[in-house]
């Protein structure tokens, strides 16, 4: 059974891949994490610096650490002992790595690229800033359409990213996104990216696994 899933998802994620292209991203796809990450440390230069955005997907693959041990500079906003102040000063300096490693939190099967954020720092990262970004995304985070993408965002990602990170939202207790009006509320900010911006190199790499939230 396992074969004939991947398989079928395989199917979908090519399709996925032309869908980006003549949207204007480059987009590969994987069959596995091991094929990925090859990719990944032959397309960065040992001597760039890269920034990470919030993204489980980016440190479930382990290639933050595969990086590190070669050389490159990393930047990432999850390491203890920030500050408020350093935290933002981080993630000010991700913005202006010279590669970028981020996930999305849905894809539509026509090529639009869904995130919703507290911040902001990822979505303006994604955007605009680094000169190279990679968006790195599983299966699980392939949908329909872009209303199918801004639910799966909230009710799923943002729903387990608040519960990660113990917001002080109505979702940490009760599991499911209610549109909720208070102070804890993580999804500030929603973006879609129809097609690439003119001054930023996306890549969009899909990988048939199911990874991140």
């Amino acid at each position: 059974m396992d074969e004939v899933r991947k398989w079928q998802q395989e199917k979908i994620l090519l399709k996925v891949v032309d869908a980006l292209k003549k949207r204007d991203f480059n987009a590969e796809y994987f069959q596995t994490i091991d094929n990925l990450n090859e990719y990944l440390l032959k397309s960065i230069p040992p001597e760039a610096s890269i920034g990470i955005g919030g993204s489980m997907t980016i440190r479930e693959i382990g290639i933050i650490e595969r990086l590190e041990q070669r050389g490159n500079k990393i930047i990432h906003h999850w390491q203890k002992g920030l500050t408020e102040e350093t935290d933002k000063e981080v993630r000010k300096r991700e913005m202006l790595a010279d590669y970028y490693l981020t996930s999305a939190n849905a894809i539509t099967k026509n090529g639009d690229i869904i995130n919703i954020d507290g911040i902001g720092n990822r979505i303006a990262a994604m955007i605009y800033g680094p000169d190279n970004v990679y968006i790195i995304a599983g299966y699980n985070k392939i949908v329909p359409s872009i209303h199918d993408g801004i639910k799966r965002s909230k009710e799923i990602a943002a729903v387990m990213n608040a519960k990660r990170v113990s917001a002080k939202a109505p979702c940490v207790n009760t599991g499911m996104c209610i549109d909720c009006n208070v102070k804890g509320r993580i999804c500030r900010v929603i973006s879609i990216i129809q097609f690439r911006p003119w001054q930023t190199n996306i890549n969009v790499l899909l990988v048939n696994e199911i990874l991140g939230f």
